[in-house]
Parts: structure tokens; C-alpha cells; sequence
């Protein structure tokens, strides 16, 4: 922690803004320090009472945090609005991760503000694709990967996503498991007719990662069917946010090293860790959630859905990183 040196000179432009206003530090203090790695880029949070550091190695620049004991009136986190595109993707054993099709897409804002979103995108939605022509939006991985799926989410929503994150079916169960299940409320008993149909009850729970993976991938049991599939995605996120807004900023680093040991990634070190740790600013009762629909139809011998009003509604209610 800060104890009367020029932070300053060793933090982005961002924070070193944020710590100018800062009052002198009291002396000495007790702080805590958990180092992780993300993409192989070390990064650290040391948190001393209230106040929250976050660096990057390997030279430790400071990229943001705040420190209320410090006088700095706000976070700094990277500014809001934000959006992240989280990809599941369909890949099986022997196949690549990234050239698939995704079998999740959901995008995930925060507002800078303490408000945030969670974002289904059904997976037959017929959209323009960033490679070129129409085609249902997750066939957009397989023909340009990750970064032709991000574009094309952009181009769909008119939301800046800055970045994405990806995940098989493997790893999201490895990220589950490591950090100890997803307490979750469930709404209704579902049957995983997929997953030799595992049966998960309705109520509070604990799902395992394989529970998790089960709940998140079902569609032929719902009755609304890929809309209700998107719909447990945000549900399981957003569980999972919660989660990890209790464990405090402290637990981020050991979550980033799980991730990075089963995912891929176009977000430096810097953009997730306050990215990240900006999740631990919402206030739940602000985030919402929301699944772009539309109406069903054919292309050729494809059966579609044709985004409407609902979706490009939620699109515009999302612009400012907010669905509550």
C-alpha cells in the first residue's frame, strides 16, 4: 500500500489520475497480497482495510483499485460503461477451441456506476456475419474465430464490446469445481436430458461444475427452448458474480490463474483485472438480466430466428452497461 512514495509514477494514466487527489497516507498499514497470472502476465491485489490495489507484473504497475482511507473519491476501474462477450464454445475432444461454433453467447456490462447486465444471445439468431454474408451469429467463430464472433456481436447490439473470453465444456466444469460450485436459487426442477438425465430440483443449492455445465446447456425440456437455455446462462453468471463479489477482491487473482489454465482471451491483464474487479462493485439489486428473442422462421432448410423489436429494445436498454 501507499506509504509516501510517487504511486503515481508507476501506475496507468487512470489511476495515476484517481491517486493525485489522494490525501498523505497515516503510516504504516497492514496489507494482504494474492498474486495470480493471467495469460501469463502476473497480476497482484493487495488490500489494506477498504482500500484495494491492483498490479500488473512484472514491473507491478498500478492499473487501478480505490482507497477510501486514502480521500479518493471514486474507483478507478477503466471508466464505464464496459461489456465483455463471454463465448462457450462447442468444441469436442480433438477439436479447436476457438474454431467451433458457440454453443454460449452472453455479454456481460457493467455501468462504472455500480449497475450492470447480463446479455443472452440465442444461438440461431440470423444476423450479418463479420466474415462476410448471413448466417446464424454462432456460426461467426467458425469461419473467423473468436474475434469474428466478438465483431459480429458488435455489429448486431451496436454495443463497443472490448474484449472476450472463452471456454469449453471441460474448463467451464474444471472453473466450477476449483472454485468450490455455484451457489444458486434454482427457479423450476430441470431434467438435463443431455446430461443422462440429471435431474436438478428447484431451490437453493450448490451446483458442481458438471451441474453447472447440465443447467446451462439444457433447451429440448424448456418450454421456451434456446431462449430459456440463454436465460439459465445469465442465471448462472450472475451466481457466480455474486459469488465472487462475497469472496472479495482478494480471491481475483486465484480465479484469473484458473481461467488461464482452460481459456482463451483477447483482454490484456490490465482490461480483466478492472474489468473484474469492477464486478465487485455492483450492487446486485442494479443488474439485470435479459435474452435478445425473435421470431421463428427458415432459411433454406435452416429453422432461424429473425431478431425484432424485443431484441433491438434490449440492445438500446443495454447502451448504458445497465439492464436493471
Amino acid at each position: 500500500m501507499y506509504a509516501g512514495g510517487d504511486l503515481t509514477r508507476t501506475s496507468s494514466p487512470s489511476a495515476a489520475a484517481a491517486l493525485k487527489t489522494r490525501k498523505a497516507a497515516p503510516g504504516p498499514v497492514t496489507a494482504k497480497a494474492e498474486v495470480g497470472s493471467w495469460m501469463g502476465t502476473p497480476v497482484a491485489v493487495v488490500t489494506a482495510g477498504d482500500d484495494v490495489t491492483l498490479a500488473v507484473g512484472p514491473t507491478w504497475k498500478v492499473v487501478g483499485g480505490w482507497w477510501p482511507s486514502l480521500g479518493v473519491a471514486k474507483p478507478s476501474l477503466g471508466g464505464g460503461p464496459r461489456w465483455v462477450l463471454a463465448i462457450g464454445s462447442d468444441a469436442r475432444k480433438g477439436q479447436p477451441l476457438e474454431r467451433t461454433r458457440a454453443d454460449v453467447l452472453q455479454v456481460i456490462g457493467i455501468d462504472g456506476k455500480g449497475g450492470g447486465g447480463v446479455m443472452g444471445m440465442a444461438r440461431d439468431l440470423w444476423v450479418p456475419l463479420a466474415t462476410g454474408g448471413k448466417g446464424k451469429i454462432n456460426s461467426a467463430m467458425v469461419f473467423g474465430g473468436p474475434r469474428a464472433q466478438m465483431s459480429t456481436v458488435r455489429s448486431v447490439t451496436g454495443l463497443p464490446v472490448e474484449g472476450y473470453v472463452v471456454l469449453g465444456f471441460s474448463g467451464f466444469k474444471k472453473i466450477v469445481d476449483d472454485q468450490g460450485g455455484v451457489p444458486i436459487v434454482i427457479p423450476k426442477t430441470v431434467v438435463a436430458s443431455h446430461a443422462k438425465n440429471l435431474v436438478i430440483k428447484a431451490g437453493a443449492q450448490t451446483l458442481s461444475g458438471a451441474e453447472a455445465l447440465a443447467y446451462a446447456r439444457e433447451r429440448k425440456t424448456l418450454p421456451d427452448g434456446d431462449f430459456g437455455r440463454s436465460r439459465h446462462q445469465g442465471e448462472v453468471i450472475l451466481a457466480a458474480a455474486i459469488k465472487a463479489k462475497l469472496a472479495g477482491p482478494i480471491a481475483i487473482p486465484s480465479a484469473l490463474t484458473s481461467f488461464s489454465t482452460v481459456g482463451r482471451s483477447n483482454l490484456s491483464a490490465e482490461q480483466i483485472l478492472t474489468f473484474t474487479a469492477g464486478l465487485h462493485q455492483l450492487s446486485p439489486l442494479q443488474v439485470g438480466r435479459g435474452v435478445a428473442q425473435g421470431a421463428f422462421g427458415w432459411a433454406g432448410q435452416q429453422s432461424i430466428v429473425v431478431l425484432g423489436r424485443q431484441a433491438r429494445t434490449l440492445f438500446a436498454e443495454f447502451r448504458d452497461g445497465n439492464l436493471s
